[in-house]
C-alpha cells in the first residue's frame, strides 16, 4: 500500500491529478483511511480504471525500468555563491521527469558512478545511480 505522492511519482503524473482519480474511483481498490489514501499495487504500479468517455490517459502504464539518477549541479552552487541564494542545487533524473531539491533520502540500494569519459547529457561526470523500485523522498528546505 502506497500513499498519493508515490502512486503520482510511480504514475508519472502530479499528486493533484492522483487526487482528482481516487476522488472518481478510478484507482482499483484504493480506499481512505482517516484523512489518507491507501493505495494497493498490482505488478508494481496502481492499476488505474480507464474512463468510458475522454481522451486516453497518459499516466505511466509500467513500471519503468530506465535507474534513476541524482547528482549535484555546480553552476547552481556558483549562481548561489555570487548572489548569495540557496537554490536547491541537488538534480533527481527520472527518465523525463527531473527536479531538485536541498535533501534527498534515498529508501534502498543505490551506487555512486564516476566516468570521467561518458560524462551525462547535462555533463556531470560523477552520480548516484538508484534502481527504478527504489523510493526516494526529496525535500526542499524552506529558507527565509
Amino acid at each position: 500500500m502506497i500513499g498519493t505522492r508515490e502512486a503520482a511519482h510511480l504514475l508519472g503524473i502530479c499528486c493533484q491529478r492522483v487526487r482528482q482519480l481516487l476522488k472518481q474511483g478510478r484507482i482499483k481498490n484504493a480506499q481512505k483511511i482517516g484523512r489518507y489514501w491507501q493505495i494497493p499495487l498490482f505488478n508494481g504500479m496502481p492499476k488505474v480504471v480507464p474512463a468510458r468517455f475522454g481522451p486516453k490517459g497518459t499516466w505511466r502504464k509500467r513500471v519503468r525500468k530506465a535507474p534513476t539518477r541524482i547528482h549535484v549541479n555546480q553552476h547552481i552552487i556558483k549562481k548561489n555563491k555570487k548572489l548569495n541564494t540557496t537554490q536547491p542545487v541537488i538534480k533527481i533524473q527520472g527518465g523525463k521527469d527531473a527536479g531538485y531539491c536541498h535533501y534527498v533520502e534515498i529508501m534502498g540500494k543505490s551506487r555512486v558512478v564516476y566516468q570521467p569519459d561518458k560524462a551525462l547529457s547535462c555533463g556531470a561526470r560523477v552520480w548516484i545511480e538508484v534502481d527504478p523500485e527504489v523510493r526516494i523522498i526529496p525535500k526542499v528546505f524552506q529558507m527565509s
